[in-house]
């Protein structure tokens, strides 16, 4: 799960000059608390000592034999490995470009009616960890492994790590984000701009709907992937964030804190 984005901003003012800052402008903190993670189901196949992720933007069939094979077509990953260690217990590891960038483990219930999916997300320049807890929507094919099926989020038990905090930025033409090591500088001119250090090589196209709402859509290889509805409260203190999944329409919502 891709949630936030981190960082320090830097604004280069001119001498003499005198700026409003923007209900954008300063330091925002995720937390467990304000989410309602979407509750569309995801489906994963685990059968045949093959692994699927039916419902991702780009699903592949890969072997589960604890080495690592190649991925193709998508934008997040060229390689990856699925570790099945016993009836409950699955790891998938995802690279990209010789480096591990996601971690997925999957730890199945005794009686398979709920799962916990501990993430370590590494697209950023430090790690950052999510728990979550999932609850069986469908039940797995006969002789399949129980992490097959359909499951639908229930809770996200934490989150820690620098990819809880994003530094935004906005000015009369323009938005700035900042977070774990990546960052952009936008108009809002109808363009994409790249997302530095970013190993995805996602674009970002920024529009302005008023001073206190702007809406971000993320683009990977010409197509866009996701957008971002941010709207900050009317006392300043708290940035609601529409996220949507845009293959699916998986729609998560979340407020963020201000810090600073």
């Amino acid at each position: 799960m891709q949630l936030v984005k981190i960082g320090a901003l830097t604004m280069l003012l001119a001498p003499g000059a005198v700026f409003a800052a923007s209900a954008f402008d300063g330091t925002w903190k995720f937390s467990v608390e304000h989410i309602q993670p979407s509750q569309k189901p995801f489906v994963l196949q685990l059968n045949h000592g093959e692994y699927t992720c039916v419902s991702c933007a780009v699903p592949s069939t890969q072997k589960a034999d604890g080495a690592e094979h190649p991925l193709k077509g998508n934008p997040n990953a060229d390689a990856g490995t699925v570790t099945v260690t016993d009836a409950h217990n699955v790891t998938l590891v995802l690279k990209l470009q010789g480096k591990v960038v996601d971690t997925f483990k999957y730890v199945i219930s005794a009686d398979g009616k709920s799962m916990t999916v501990e993430e370590i997300n590494a697209y950023g320049a430090a790690p950052t960890s999510y728990k979550e807890q999932v609850t069986r929507v469908t039940d797995a094919p006969a002789g399949a492994h129980a992490l097959s099926g359909s499951w639908g989020s229930a809770k996200l038990l934490s989150a820690d790590g620098p990819g809880v905090l994003v530094t935004y930025g906005m000015s009369d033409d323009g938005f700035t984000m900042s977070s774990n090591g990546q960052s952009y500088e936008a108009k809002f001119d109808d363009k994409t701009y790249p997302v530095k250090d970013d190993p995805t090589k996602t674009v970002v196209n920024l529009k302005k709907v008023s001073d206190r709402e702007v809406i971000e859509t993320d683009s990977q290889k010409g197509k866009p992937v996701e957008t971002y509805d941010m709207t900050v409260s009317a006392d300043g203190k708290s940035l609601r964030i529409v996220d949507t999944v845009l293959h699916d329409h998986r729609v998560s919502t979340y407020v963020m804190s201000k810090t600073h």
